[in-house]
């Protein structure tokens, strides 16, 4: 039989390794309240915990490619999500522009057009060209993209903050638009140019 000191010790140790560990935060969405207000982009890893698995557009719904997401947290309950979708069942003619889905719970200023809160198709076409279309598939507003040149890591898409410190970066590659967070509160800007 053991002694009474080593057997206490020996309770002691048994109950700490039982005790289940810690969980951490499914993600700063719902954690730290210090840095929830501080705006950030998100890696894919991130932005993939709240993204459907599928995304309606054009009367279809289509698989995202979660490993190819990002998004920006601009507050603890503000987000915008993009993510890379398969279009393989969709008409050449929508392949062509619908790219990506753009998700926001915020207004945005992309290069001076406003996009109010939704769900949105995007992509980067021919001639250095950003195209966003509601969810119907209709043309809302096309804008120059630009190539950097400089990327270090380019990958099949990311959201980076801007190098100037305004707002951020929507990559496709090394193709990118600025975009930021809109201070408009009203309505009344139209969507197309």
């Amino acid at each position: 039989m053991l002694h009474a000191p080593l057997r206490s010790i020996l309770l002691f140790t048994l109950a700490i390794l039982s005790l289940p560990e810690a969980s951490p935060a499914v993600s700063s969405y719902q954690s730290d309240p210090a840095t929830a207000n501080e705006p950030r982009a998100l890696p894919a890893s991130e932005a993939a915990k709240f993204l459907p698995a599928t995304v309606f557009f054009r009367g279809q719904s289509a698989p995202i490619q979660a490993r190819n997401s990002s998004g920006v947290q601009f507050n603890k309950d503000t987000l915008l999500l993009v993510t890379l979708v398969d279009t393989s069942g969709y008409s050449s003619s929508v392949q062509e522009k619908y790219q990506a889905y753009l998700i926001t719970e915020a207004s945005l200023d992309i290069e001076g057009h406003r996009l109010p809160p939704g769900a949105y198709g995007c992509g980067f076409i021919a001639g250095n060209t950003f195209v966003v279309m509601d969810i119907g598939g209709h043309d809302l507003f096309s804008i120059h993209s630009t190539k950097d040149a400089t990327l270090h890591r380019p990958t099949p898409l990311q959201v980076l903050p801007a190098p100037n410190g305004t707002g951020y970066r929507l990559y496709v590659g090394r193709d990118y638009i600025d975009f930021a967070r809109s201070l408009e509160t009203n309505n009344t800007t139209s969507l197309h140019p």
